[in-house]
């Protein structure tokens, strides 16, 4: 009704709104299929090679149809960053000249667990029979191709093992390296300082302009590398409940407090219907008129609405209590009484057996080995309990070993019946041994709670019709307003707040704090929309966003008010450093310290492996670096550091003993590179030129 309404409300609006609409849908449409636009058939390329659209369709549609729920342009991500990574790792395949032979690939074929571990190719044994899996394949012609996609797969992974192993090969750690480990660990140094900390000036004396952030950005243009983006600014005029709204819906729960006299057709005669006080049948009265059916647990003190929990939990059998806020719904609640040990809360030990179908089994047993090893748990549990919290971390197959066994809170019937009737017929500190369909389990009851069963009747507030009318009414007048004059002011004059402008590149689908908003986006990125572009989005449990596109930033550096906050401040203690130099005039540290008016500090036994300056200095690498490289009693320039400017004094420097053989070093340093192999396809991507057409294609 009220999308109706809103129709009738603005007709002759709307007929040529469509109509426009209809033009301009057609008329790209036409010079498109006369090959005049300028759409690539290509969804991409990288070094030059090629993506086509039609093949890219296949595989997101295949994802889309394969991971549920997982959205086009996720899937199209997902697809593209695949593509990538195919396309640049072949490259480098062809390059070192890799093959791959039918053994190889029918290896890689064997672990994949849909292939290696299928009963159609398994032999008596359970084992994999290749001769099986041919003549399936040999037998069934029409599944030549998903054999063909799978090979074409294996080949691919199996030139990525070899690539992968060729790289692991190449890194290596040396002696030497190991050697300056050890010496950067065990060498020390003591020192004396005078800091000019950057903080003594601030930061209103020196200025940063824009020149200087992107010659900051220059010098390594990699590392600020942007793909093209846009600004938006929105306003957000939401769909809510109105005050009267609330109001009537407030109303409408108090009177099913008390009986009501309605019309009856049948009888001709007025019927009196007992209230919410006096209904018989108290559950299928909340069902009648709540928005939320009826739930017959017992819920505990803690679970229930903060603000109204003890008026709740102490209401006597029958009383009622509201209505009362919950969320977004006014509710009135009646008491169906309190129960003892309505939840209650138990840690267990799991021991299961071959044949249970328990994931994480520690070891492999029989149903006999299970229960003698249960019960000698149980007997070192009784004999002492405080080793139930170990015992549960070493010996539970339960993924709740983790948390030392514990299952939490939980209701009657939530658990296998012999496991739910030890918790529930024992007091609280029992501990027992219970056998179910997942093993044997040494239990302990650890907390038990009362509960209430409550009859509540709640009812949403939700904006009415006349209310989403008028959002929508202001909302259009809104967009009208702003592109026939200024988006800033007319906010201003409808007393409308401006969200701060969110950054997107073509393919997000995030649109700020406002989610996936991925129609927004496509806008923002359409051709014909440029700076200054202004859109109405409807959107759903939310209300009207009133897009206006604020920048546009084309592919190269990021946008300078992105990179300001991490800039800025390097500059400027940049610009701090010289000005804290010139005053560093003097011979003496003690004529330094006096120039700068700073004290003269103390260092000691400082390491190049942990270069941490006390009283809250921090890492200041460069500075304990200095020092190393001084000779006792001499003097440093002045440094640069993290913090501010230094003079250093070596006092003296504590070298090592001479080791034969730094192996331990040398697998410290290995071990803390072992995962620098997977820092190749990032590389690979920085260095290639890719060319991306997604956002051409409606994705």
């Amino acid at each position: 009704m009220a999308v109706l309404a809103k129709i009738r409300q603005r007709s002759a609006l709307m007929i040529v709104v469509i109509a426009f609409a209809l033009f301009a849908f057609l008329v790209p449409s036409l010079f498109n299929k006369g090959n005049f636009g300028s759409t690539s058939k290509d969804v991409g390329s990288i070094d030059g090679k090629d993506i086509s659209f039609e093949d890219f369709r296949v595989k997101v549609s295949n994802l889309e149809k394969s991971q549920q729920g997982i959205t086009p342009t996720a899937a199209a991500n997902r697809v593209w960053e695949q593509e990538v990574s195919i396309a640049l790792l072949t490259s480098q395949f062809d390059k070192l000249g890799l093959r791959v032979g039918p053994k190889h690939i029918m290896e890689v074929l064997k672990a994949d667990q849909n292939i290696g571990q299928n009963p159609l190719f398994l032999n008596a044994a359970g084992g994999f029979d290749e001769a099986k899996f041919k003549e399936y394949f040999k037998s069934n012609p029409e599944q030549a191709q998903f054999l063909k996609d799978r090979e074409k797969d294996a080949e691919l992974n199996a030139k990525y093992q070899i690539y992968n192993n060729l790289i692991k090969a190449g890194l290596y750690t040396t002696e030497s390296e190991g050697k300056l480990k050890y010496e950067m660990e065990s060498n020390k140094v003591n020192f004396a300082y005078v800091a000019g900390l950057y903080s003594t000036i601030k930061d209103s004396e020196v200025k940063v302009t824009d020149d200087e952030i992107v010659a900051f950005m220059k010098k390594n243009e990699k590392k600020y590398k942007a793909d093209e983006t846009r600004e938006v600014e929105y306003v957000l005029i939401e769909d809510k409940a109105s005050p009267e709204d609330e109001a009537e819906v407030k109303s409408k729960i108090n009177a099913l407090l008390s009986g009501r006299v309605v019309y009856n057709n049948a009888t001709g005669k007025n019927d009196t219907l007992p209230g919410f006080k006096a209904a018989t049948n108290t559950i299928e009265f909340v069902n009648s008129n709540s928005d939320v059916p009826y739930d017959s647990t017992y819920v505990a003190k803690k679970d229930l609405p903060a603000i109204d929990a003890d008026k709740l939990y102490n209401l006597a059998p029958g009383e009622i209590y509201g209505p009362y806020m919950f969320g977004k719904y006014y509710c009135i609640s009646k008491s169906m009484g309190r129960k003892v040990g309505a939840n209650a809360k138990a840690s267990h030990i799991l021991i299961s057996y071959e044949g249970t179908q328990v994931p994480n089994q520690k070891e492999k047993r029989t149903k006999e080995e299970a229960k003698a090893k249960a019960e000698a748990i149980l007997a070192q549990v009784n004999a002492n309990p405080d080793s139930f919290l170990m015992l549960a971390f070493t010996a539970s197959d339960d993924s709740s070993a983790q948390q030392g066994g514990d299952l939490g809170y939980f209701g009657p019937n939530q658990m296998v019946k012999p496991f739910n009737d030890f918790v529930f017929n024992n007091p609280i500190g029992k501990v027992g041994l219970v056998e179910t369909p997942f093993g044997f389990h040494i239990i302990k009851v650890t907390d038990k709670q009362d509960g209430i069963r409550l009859a509540t009747i709640a009812q949403k507030v939700e904006a009415s019709e006349m209310t989403s009318d008028k959002v929508f009414t202001q909302a259009t007048q809104f967009e009208i307003d702003a592109i026939e004059k200024d988006f800033a002011k007319t906010a201003a004059a409808m007393k409308l707040k401006i969200a701060p402008a969110v950054t997107v590149k073509g393919m997000d689908e995030s649109f700020g704090a406002l989610g996936n908003q991925r129609n927004i986006v496509r806008w923002a990125f359409e051709d014909g929309t440029d700076v200054g572009a202004i859109k109405r989005f409807e959107v759903a449990n939310l209300g009207h966003v009133i897009a206006k596109v604020k920048k546009v930033n084309p592919e190269g550096l990021m946008a300078i008010d992105l990179v300001r906050p991490y800039a800025e401040p390097i500059l400027k203690n940049k610009k701090k450093a010289e000005l804290i130099k010139a005053k560093m005039a003097g011979t003496s540290l003690e004529a330094i310290a006096k120039a700068v008016g700073a004290p003269i500090q103390q260092a000691v036994d400082v390491t190049m492996d942990n270069p941490v300056l006390t009283g809250g200095v921090g890492q200041e690498p460069k500075v304990v670096g200095n020092a190393f490289a001084l000779a006792a009693g001499k003097l440093s320039a002045p440094i640069e550091g993290n913090t501010g400017v230094y003079v250093v004094l070596n006092k003296s420097t504590f070298k090592a003993p001479v080791l034969k053989s730094h192996a331990a070093y040398v697998s410290k340093l290995k071990a803390q590179s072992a995962g620098d192999a997977n820092r190749v396809i990032p590389a690979l991507k920085d260095n290639a030129k890719i060319k991306d057409n997604r956002a051409q294609f409606n994705y």
